[in-house]
């Protein structure tokens, strides 16, 4: 399985992310060990709990300057902080904060800005975690949750990397791409503990529908694997929802969550468009569940 993973995230765009991870993340280290992180911490307030709707279907809304496949999506102007109150107004359930440099213009700095504008709606850092201490460095800068990407870590890292976020209090996205990291992850997740403990979440799985080699998004990748998802895990659909028909569809395959960046950040009214994509998809989880 770690010979098979290597192979995936080699010579790709997910290799060098993971190989310009470690980079930072190391320079990370010497700048500010982890003890000074951890002192931090212990002065800050709980995180927020994240705490999916009972009527069936959520909206993770992010946030991000750029992106590898669609390019510039925020003039600088942008206020960052602007945007994810207007993700808050419009009923999303938690936020994603890109914080990766080189591909999406991300800093640590958009994820403690945002997470502090938006509380106590929950506020999550994505990037290419390759490190506990680049988990300790989300709750640090006021994250309640942290993307995990399946394909990037080992079954020990995976499971390490889980029991770490949970232990300090945040949740977890666990981001898949075919059926062998699905099974990895649910081993992983199942390992650590209950996903979902007093209704508040701590593991989640996300699908990706967007291949990371082409870039290309391959909708039909949410229904082929949806059959397979544990109804223990609440699941989100990750790339590709645009329109408040594609949540209404992804919606019906059985996923409780729809992270959404590039249209929101196209939105001419972010808020409202949060609060269409929440409309469609509750309706059509309400039809699955009546039919």
């Amino acid at each position: 399985m770690k010979t098979r993973m290597k192979k995936r995230a080699g010579k790709s765009f997910l290799g060098r992310m993971a190989m310009n991870s470690t980079l930072r993340a190391v320079t990370a280290m010497e700048r500010c060990p982890a003890l000074i992180l951890e002192a931090r911490v212990r002065k800050l307030p709980a995180p927020s709990p994240l705490k999916l709707s009972s009527q069936g279907f959520d909206v993770i809304a992010e946030v991000k300057r750029r992106s590898p496949s669609a390019g510039t999506l925020a003039r600088r102007a942008l206020r960052i902080t602007d945007q994810g109150r207007n993700y808050a107004r419009g009923g999303a359930t938690a936020l994603s904060v890109l914080t990766e440099p080189e591909a999406f213009d991300g800093e640590l700095s958009h994820l403690q800005e945002v997470a502090s504008a938006v509380a106590p709606v929950p506020a999550m850092r994505k990037d290419f975690l390759v490190s506990p201490y680049q988990v300790l460095e989300a709750r640090a800068a006021g994250a309640s949750g942290v993307l995990l990407i399946a394909a990037m870590l080992n079954d020990a890292r995976l499971q390490d990397m889980l029991r770490y976020t949970h232990r300090l209090g945040l949740f977890a996205l666990v981001e898949i791409f075919d059926a062998a990291d699905l099974e990895r992850t649910v081993s992983a997740i199942h390992a650590a503990g209950p996903a979902l403990v007093d209704g508040r979440c701590r593991s989640l799985i996300g699908v990706n529908c967007r291949d990371l080699r082409s870039l290309k998004v391959d909708f039909g990748r949410f229904a082929g694997l949806a059959p397979r998802l544990p109804a223990d895990i609440p699941r989100v659909a990750e790339s590709g929802v645009e329109s408040a028909s594609q949540a209404a569809r992804v919606a019906g395959l059985g996923y409780g969550v729809a992270l959404v960046g590039t249209a929101l950040m196209r939105a001419p009214d972010p808020a409202a468009f949060v609060a269409e994509l929440l409309r469609a998809g509750r309706a059509s989880a309400f039809e699955a569940r009546a039919r």
